[in-house]
């Protein structure tokens, strides 16, 4: 951890150099760092990139709490002028995040349920509407709203391993996936993939996700975020406000459909979960996760 008030120092990686000849050592550059109980925020001023790791133990689950401090975190990028892009990662081994928390959804009054999926929403409209270039150096697995997140960046990176697998799989839960997760998935891999992955509820495997589109790279761990620095100074290359135009242009039609409905939406997801079928079926689920770490 680094005292307040002082700059911590970032070595930027080969890729984030403009020419093509790097020197044989790169200068260290200012670099601010802001954390919280969940997420780690590093930005390199230099280079204009945030890297925000998750870093909620064991799986980096989206709880309300947080959804929150990752609201409040992309906030302050987005409001810092230094700031142009951001890396989302996981400082959690083999998992990316788990996506929703079930304990959120599980047993809770209808006003909790109304605060979780309103956060769930905001955390959406803030990354997949957001001015900065988003890159997702996915360094593990990333079922169910893990894969969300991903799939709301403007690139997806994975690790090159067979053993970690991302989808919408809300389908196995007994969860059907709403409106904009489906609206999001049909964007990145088509309508007819996006239709038979969530009927199933299936998780890909790294490659199979490569494969279909659901991830743009793969690449050895080793490599993932320089990787994602080589990705990011590509897209800055580009005059901002060009990009972002055009990126509001594709993207507007998918946000204003969840903002002109989405206090439905949240007393849709509220009758929805608290039907004593659905309870019954994540209480099942919880339960077969207990026995697992047992």
């Amino acid at each position: 951890p680094v005292p307040p008030g002082v700059l911590p120092l970032c070595r930027r990686p080969p890729a984030w150099g403009r020419g093509t000849q790097q020197l044989p050592s790169l200068p260290l550059a200012p670099c601010r760092a802001f954390s919280n109980s969940k997420i780690l925020v590093e930005l390199d001023e230099s280079s204009g990139v945030a890297t925000m790791k998750f870093k909620s133990p064991p799986v980096n689950s989206l709880s309300l709490d947080f959804l929150t401090e990752f609201c409040i975190s992309l906030e302050k990028l987005e409001n810092d002028r230094a700031c142009r892009g951001v890396i989302f990662t996981s400082a959690v081994p083999k998992i990316f995040s788990s996506g929703l928390d079930i304990t959120e959804m599980c047993g809770k009054s209808t006003e909790h349920y109304a605060e979780f999926w309103r956060a769930v929403q905001e955390m959406w409209l803030r990354v997949y509407g957001s001015n900065m270039v988003t890159v997702a150096a996915v360094n593990g697995s990333s079922p169910a709203g893990g894969c969300l997140v991903a799939l709301s960046c403007d690139y997806r990176i994975m690790v090159e391993n067979p053993k970690f697998s991302i989808g919408l799989n809300e389908a196995q839960l007994g969860i059907v996936a709403p409106f904009w997760f489906k609206d999001t998935f049909v964007n990145v891999v088509g309508h007819r993939v996006a239709e038979r992955s969530l009927q199933l509820g299936s998780l890909l495997p790294a490659p199979e996700a490569h494969k279909f589109g659901l991830v743009d790279e793969l690449v050895p761990e080793e490599k993932l975020l320089e990787k994602a620095a080589a990705v990011m100074a590509q897209w800055l290359a580009l005059p901002d406000h060009a990009r972002q135009l055009t990126k509001s242009m594709m993207r507007k039609a998918v946000l204003d459909r969840l903002i002109a409905h989405r206090e439905e939406d949240i007393q849709n997801f509220i009758s929805f979960v608290s039907k004593e079928s659905i309870q019954k079926s994540l209480r099942m689920y919880m339960e077969m996760l207990k026995r697992k770490k047992s």
